[in-house]
């Protein structure tokens, strides 16, 4: 199936429940349905597969003395009869109950589906009405029996680009719609490049959503070190050792789409719900942080979260500054640097704000003061700026920080204007294959290019006061950087809450000046 026609079959399906389901809710319905037709498929594809090995009736007695024992090995997992494609195609009456006892079977033949496949209740009522009609996922299911799923028919990131084209379609003009945060293919594909992963590395992603950025780094592993299978698809060898693979997310059913989105690579993946800056997830032993080879990361950005957090927090993430409550870019750095191992690398798309503000501010910044910590420490490799209207709940650019312990180059920045490079499209702008091999060949080159690149040591960084803009340094066409709205409120949030600061320290120095005046007023 090419993109296209996938494209156009999901538009067909969310016709199918346009209606009584809101625009942004679709995929919540639609996901797990087009999940348990490619587990069904590939189920069916593998009994087809064991019958002509043994016979049929041979194969299905195998197979259930596995399924008696508690283990099943012959397939990758176990669909009971009732839940199967073509059995929920037949039923007529009760279908919300039926789908609903049918997800809830899978989750019970294969513990690992359990949270995953079944969080969705599809006889749920409001208001004592039914949400989705058995009309409407009748329509539904006839409009997803329209094409096979496969191990032949269609590549295993099926579910991720259909999670990617239902946000993007239907998420649109809705901002973090569910508190979810959509990164683009192309800037996924991109950042797997700037880390490239290799056989057997742990891989982490603290706010990891969907898991698209964790599957791309997989998908980069397989695109250099794969192998055809039969069917034409790559596969790594058994050689070659899998990524190690860990996320969490805060969101239950984003959660849920990133632990079926593994499972439909075939990546054995730790992904555990909840708060990554309140409670993380991950510890060792003696309860400090876990550590990993590499982070890959999208998270909100200047997310607000309490001074509390950061100045008591039991984990000691935050020794390089306290950020401002207005922003929490660094605070969530600083707590992937603490998650890095001795020579991990980490690549985190951000807003723009986070490389420039405060710098040129009179007196101290709190952010300003923790980007000059890290270049003093020499964490920071590279800064890419990235196009214009690429994110779909906002117009701005981002940045790309490269973070790395053991730098190819000590002493020295790489940053990268890739403002100019991108396609113009509807409704968004995107990058090329030939744009992200272009930013990806300059990293790995460490190249300073006219007009797209600089080079810069940390005494020049220091010079302008570690403003790492990449606009600062790289001029594209005479152009002028302007302020996004986003940023200038959030600037504007932080120099409200620097003016707070400064009036509480002033009400000190008075009350310790004129103790009688303190006395009288209270």
């Amino acid at each position: 199936m090419d993109i296209q026609t996938m494209e156009n079959w999901l538009w067909s399906a969310a016709c199918a429940i346009r209606g009584p389901v809101d625009a942004p809710k679709f995929k919540d319905y639609i996901l797990p349905l087009v999940f348990l037709k490619r587990l069904s498929d590939v189920f069916d594809d593998e009994i087809a597969r064991l019958s002509a090995k043994f016979g049929s009736e041979k194969a299905r007695k195998y197979l259930e003395d596995e399924r008696q024992r508690g283990r099943v090995r012959l397939v990758r997992f176990y669909i009971p009869e009732e839940a199967r494609w073509e059995a929920i195609r037949r039923q007529t009456v009760g279908l919300g109950q039926y789908l609903t006892d049918a997800v809830r079977a899978v989750a019970r033949e294969n513990p690992q589906l359990a949270g995953v496949i079944d969080m969705v209740d599809f006889n749920a009522t409001a208001a004592g009405q039914r949400i989705v009609s058995d009309e409407h996922l009748k329509a539904l299911i006839e409009v997803l029996s329209q094409h096979r799923l496969g191990l032949v028919d269609v590549e295993p990131d099926i579910l991720g680009r259909a999670y990617e084209y239902l946000l993007r379609k239907f998420a649109e003009g809705q901002g973090q719609s569910a508190g979810e945060f959509y990164t683009p293919r192309e800037v996924g594909l991109l950042m797997a490049r700037l880390l490239e992963p290799e056989p057997g590395m742990s891989v982490y992603d603290p706010a990891c959503g969907s898991g698209g950025l964790l599957i791309k780094c997989h998908l980069r592993l397989v695109e250099k070190y794969g192998q055809k299978d039969p069917s034409g698809h790559r596969q790594l060898p058994s050689t070659v050792a899998p990524l190690k693979v860990f996320g969490q997310e805060i969101n239950p059913a984003t959660f849920a789409i990133a632990r079926m989105n593994a499972f439909i690579h075939d990546i054995e993946a730790d992904i555990r719900p909840g708060d990554t800056m309140r409670q993380p997830a991950f510890r060792d032993g003696s309860g400090r942080l876990q550590t990993f080879d590499l982070i890959t990361a999208n998270p909100m950005w200047n997310q607000k979260f309490p001074q509390e957090l950061y100045e008591n927090d039991p984990f000691e993430r935050f020794r390089y500054g306290v950020p401002p409550s207005s922003s929490a870019d660094w605070g969530w750095l600083q707590h992937m640097l603490a998650s890095l191992n001795e020579r991990g690398r980490m690549a985190v798309v951000l807003d723009t704000g986070a490389v420039s503000r405060g710098s040129g501010n009179q007196g101290s910044n709190r952010e300003r003061d923790i980007r000059k910590a890290f270049v003093e420490a020499d964490l920071i490799e590279a800064v890419i700026l990235l196009p214009e209207n690429l994110f779909y709940n906002t117009t701005a650019p981002g940045v790309i920080l490269v973070i790395n312990r053991q730098k190819r180059h000590p002493g020295e920045i790489l940053l990268i204007n890739a403002s100019q490079l991108f396609a113009k499209g509807r409704p968004k702008n995107y990058l090329t294959e030939e744009h992200i091999e272009t930013i990806a060949e300059v990293y790995h080159r460490w190249e300073a290019r006219q007009g797209l690149s600089a080079i810069i040591t940390r005494e020049e960084a220091a010079r302008n006061d570690y403003n790492l803009s990449p606009s600062r340094y790289v001029s594209t066409n005479g152009k002028e950087e302007t302020l996004p709205l986003e940023e200038a409120l959030v600037r504007l949030e932080e120099a409200e809450e620097e003016r707070a600061q400064a009036e509480r320290a002033l009400r000190e120095v008075l009350r310790a000046l004129f103790p009688s005046e303190a006395a009288r007023e209270a």
